[in-house]
């Protein structure tokens, strides 16, 4: 689906999170940073996806990482799903879906046989110097933690 590449400059960006801070990209500057981008709060394969980053935070920090969840949710929505599954990282409401587009994760999809635009789950892990070294298109939701800190 993404034509970025990695060895891309990762897009830059500035959205707001779910407490209504922004956050962009060069906040991130000389720390690792992985974006992972999800159709919607509170539906099962994307809870369970946020879920596992939440369960092996500790592990991606240990490891250098920042999290950033992006989905087109509202700020109100994003809130909620933090609150509820108590996740220890930002997640962007990108209602006008400025972030999604930026990182090219809108496009059709097929679902039980129609064919429909929306967010596909992709995750972009981000270096340092802002360049993309991982991106995981495939992303398993029980196994994303491991997925990401493979090969890094």
């Amino acid at each position: 689906m993404s034509t970025l590449n990695v060895g891309d400059t990762a897009p830059n960006f500035s959205a707001l999170t779910e407490q209504g801070q922004t956050v962009s990209l060069s906040d991130f500057k000389g720390k690792k940073l992985v974006v992972f981008f999800y159709p919607k709060a509170n539906t099962p394969t994307c809870t369970v996806e946020a879920c596992n980053l939440r369960d092996h935070y500790k592990v991606l920090a240990d490891a250098g990482y920042e999290i950033l969840g992006v989905s087109a949710d509202t700020q109100k929505a994003q809130l909620n799903f933090k609150n509820k599954f108590n996740f220890p990282y930002p997640l962007i409401a990108d209602v006008d879906k400025t972030v999604i587009q930026a990182f090219q994760v809108w496009g059709p999809k097929k679902f039980m046989g129609r064919t429909f635009d929306g967010i596909h789950r992709t995750t972009f892990v981000i270096d340092e110097d802002g360049i993309i070294t991982k991106i995981i298109d495939k992303v398993k939701a029980k196994e994303h933690a491991e997925q990401i800190l493979e090969d890094s």
